[in-house]
Formats: structure tokens, sequence, C-alpha cells
């Protein structure tokens, strides 16, 4: 009875350890699977239908995201079929295979504004699209007299396209000095362009003074069963009449772009 007795009246301390080893667990109710849940091989295969991006912003959603946004195969679709080529031309590396290099890192890198050519010529891929951009100074083109002071000169600028007349600042604003322009109205300038076998043209008055303007040259496709590294390009614009003489030209930069860019051009 004494040993009963003894067992009831135990330590407090001692009690409330006893106690809570036999207590119940409350039960969680069980987690909802997320989207970070979902493996990076899932998620890889939606990130490549989607443009460069939105591959970026939701690289910036989950890890799964994330991970899945360095995939190969992923950046490989949006890169142009001459990446390689562009990669040993522009950027001077051989190896694009991935090994050394993630197809994004490659990406990223031909996005940028790559110079080429003693600095005459830039190439990039737009950011959106991977359509390849190629930029051509007036320093890398083949223009009549351009070494002689009397009828062209180099003149450093902050802007660009094509334009009739001399820009400057006075008192900080921008000016445009029209006073040798003279000649453009006469008649049409001619463009031409030809293109493996493709031939356009078109023909312009050069009228619209004080500012700066681009004009259409005209449209060339690539082939796909062509080599897209080797495709060759000529353009050229054209006045040539004796009668009058001509002058106040400035000419800045000649832009092959995507077709599909036309709209945003209106805007550059």
């Amino acid at each position: 009875m004494g040993a009963n007795i003894s067992s009831i009246f135990m330590d407090p301390a001692t009690a409330r350890s006893l106690f809570g080893a036999f207590a119940v667990p409350i039960q969680q109710p069980p987690r909802r699977p997320t989207l970070g849940d979902l493996p990076e091989s899932c998620v890889a295969p939606i990130l490549a239908n989607l443009d460069p991006v939105e591959i970026c912003k939701l690289a910036t959603l989950n890890r799964a995201c994330r991970g899945a946004s360095w995939a190969d195969f992923v950046w490989e679709s949006k890169l142009p079929e001459n990446y390689r080529a562009l990669m040993e031309r522009v950027l001077g590396v051989e190896d694009a295979d991935g090994k050394r290099i993630s197809k994004r890192e490659i990406y990223t890198r031909l996005c940028a504004a790559n110079t080429i050519d003693d600095g005459s010529k830039k190439v990039w891929l737009d950011k959106t699209t991977g359509g390849v951009c190629l930029s051509l100074a007036s320093k890398g083109l083949m223009i009549t007299g351009i070494d002689d002071r009397r009828y062209w000169n180099h003149i450093p600028t902050e802007e660009s396209r094509l334009q009739l007349g001399r820009t400057a600042k006075r008192f900080g604003r921008r000016i445009c000095n029209t006073e040798h322009v003279h000649g453009w109205d006469k008649k049409p300038v001619r463009f031409e362009l030809t293109s493996n076998g493709q031939y356009a043209s078109s023909q312009r008055f050069l009228n619209d003074t004080g500012k700066w303007n681009l004009y259409h040259a005209g449209d060339f496709v690539v082939h796909k069963d062509n080599d897209a590294s080797m495709t060759k390009l000529k353009f050229s614009m054209t006045q040539i009449d004796c009668t009058h003489t001509k002058g106040g030209l400035c000419l800045d930069t000649v832009l092959v772009l995507p077709s599909k860019f036309r709209e945003r051009l209106k805007h550059f």
C-alpha cells in the first residue's frame, strides 16, 4: 500500500515529463505542391516556348525555374543557325558547343553590340527575337571621293542616321545648319541592293532638312538551305547628274535588320 501511495505523489517536474511523453501530436495538414516542386526537366521544355525576355523573368520565380533557365536546349532554340560562325567572328571563340560556354552565356554575349572590322561594323542579336542585326559606319563604306576633303569630311557626332545639314549645339540647344544644302531635291537618289541573286531598288527625294532620316533601300531573304554565314550583300546609294552640284549631305550608318523590325524603325 505504501508503495502505491508514493507512486501517486510524484515530483511535479517528473510528472510533466511523463505526461508529455504520452501526449498526442497535433496533425499538420498536408502541404500542397507548388511550382517550385516541379523538376527542372519538366520546366525547361515550357521555357523553350517563351521568348528570351520571358525566360529571364521566370528565372527569378523559384529555384526550379532558375535552374531550368540554364538548359542549353532552351537557348539553342533562340540562337540563329549561324551562331557558331558569329561566335568565331565576333567573339573569337571557336568552341560554341556548350563545353566551355553555356548557350545562355553565348546568347547574352552576342546580344551586346560587338565591334568588328576595326570598328567599322557592329553586330548584335535582338534580345527579344534573336534576330541578327548589323550596323555599318560611314568609314566602312566605299564612298566616291571620301578621301578628298573638298567633298567629304569626317565629323565626330553622337547622333546617327542620314540627314541634310550639319548638326551643332548653340547655348546647349541642338541646331542644324542648312546653308550648304543644295541639289538633292532636283533628282531622286537611287538605292540598290543585291544579295545572292536577289535585287531590290527604290528612289527617294532627299528634301527633309534639319533631322536624321532612315531610308529603306530594300529587302532580301536568307534561305535556310544556304549557309547563312556566307550571305553576300551589296548596297549602293547614287545620284549621278552633271547638270548641277550637290552639297550638305551627312551620312552616318547603314543598318541591316530583320524585316519584322520595320514598324519599330519608324520610332528609331
